[in-house]
């Protein structure tokens, strides 16, 4: 009868020992992080034929822009969602090169699920998720800092002003702000980048003249910003997404990422802005000379940064649902937001085009 290893008298069988000694990193926490600002950029680019043509070159453009732009403090993840061979291999060696801090790959899951492997993990103050056709300019994350210093109840902060996105998400800051002489309607400092941002996504005619002459503003002291962000590309206030976020969607694209990224700020009662001047474009899928141009006009981020001191998390559930199903309902109907579109600066005109 054969004994058991784990009895005293061994038989002549042999038995292996599992494990010798004690793991040195047991218990041990994790060293501080130097980095306070994550980017986590999705790609999937499975062959470079018809519409993927030139999608590897455009993911080139963005990171080399990236790299060019981001300070030393930044923690870039890429997520490969199923991209082809080449793709792989360049994403591989720039891992190695130390230029990508992290790299997973998958197979095809779906933009949301990618983006929630990148955030798994990983805890910084500051996160920005950006779409792979995105080429950064100069500056963008020190505005994006000047906007969450200036306004503690910023929770999503985009680089690229859009005029039309007033009514995205944003009807919680027309009932903190309805009275306030800082909303007011502005000039567009740079309309040839929101008409280059209409051609980019195939819709020429996106914005109307008044769309380009005027957006939606709030102020505080030296910091101006425009109501309302897009999410091809924006930076979060991490926290809002360290209550109830999800593990897994059976959605690869569509509503159901914006429901992620975008409601969640809302239901926090955190506002949604964008810095006033363009500090990125948006590529889409073909490239164009401009793009080279533009790349080669950047120069290295050597600039020391600090962290913004962001606030903590506070809103009254009662007070944060009457804003978005009460308040909000009723400022977006048509005659009452002409009304209120006059009130903060446009024409009779102009309100009813807007």
């Amino acid at each position: 009868m054969q004994l058991p290893c784990s009895t005293k008298k061994q038989s002549n069988n042999f038995c292996p020992e599992m494990r010798i000694g004690f793991n040195p990193q047991k218990d041990k926490q994790l060293a501080p992080s130097e980095f306070f600002h994550q980017v986590v950029i999705p790609v999937y680019i499975p062959h470079q034929e018809g519409y993927f043509k030139d999608s590897f070159t455009i993911l080139k453009y963005c990171l080399e822009s990236l790299f060019k732009t981001c300070h030393d403090k930044t923690y870039v993840t890429v997520v490969n969602n199923g991209s082809c061979k080449e793709v792989v291999d360049y994403l591989n060696a720039l891992y190695y090169q130390k230029k990508i801090h992290e790299l997973v790959h998958t197979t095809n899951i779906g933009k949301l699920n990618a983006v929630l492997k990148g955030l798994s993990g990983q805890n910084f103050p500051l996160l920005t998720i950006t779409d792979a056709d995105v080429l950064f300019l100069n500056g963008w994350q020190e505005a994006t800092y000047n906007v969450y210093t200036a306004f503690p109840k910023a929770g999503v902060v985009g680089p690229v002003p859009n005029s039309k996105m007033l009514r995205y998400f944003s009807g919680n800051i027309y009932f903190d702000q309805l009275f306030s002489k800082s909303l007011q309607f502005s000039k567009v400092i740079n309309p040839k980048a929101m008409k280059e941002f209409a051609i980019s996504v195939g819709t020429p005619e996106l914005f109307n003249s008044s769309h380009l002459d005027k957006y939606l503003t709030l102020s505080s002291n030296t910091v101006k910003v425009v109501v309302g962000s897009g999410h091809f590309v924006a930076t979060y206030n991490r926290r809002i997404f360290d209550r109830n976020i999800e593990n897994h969607s059976i959605f690869k694209m569509g509503s159901e990422l914006s429901k992620f990224l975008d409601i969640k700020a809302l239901k926090l009662d955190l506002w949604r802005l964008s810095t006033e001047e363009n500090f990125a474009f948006h590529m889409g899928n073909v490239k164009e000379e401009w793009m080279t141009a533009t790349l080669q006009g950047l120069h290295d981020n050597k600039e020391s940064v600090s962290a913004p001191q962001l606030k903590p998390i506070t809103n009254s559930k009662l007070g944060t649902w009457f804003k978005t199903e009460v308040f909000s309902r009723i400022i977006f109907r048509a005659p009452i937001w002409r009304l209120f579109l006059r009130y903060k600066g446009l024409s009779k005109e102009e309100a009813n085009t807007y």
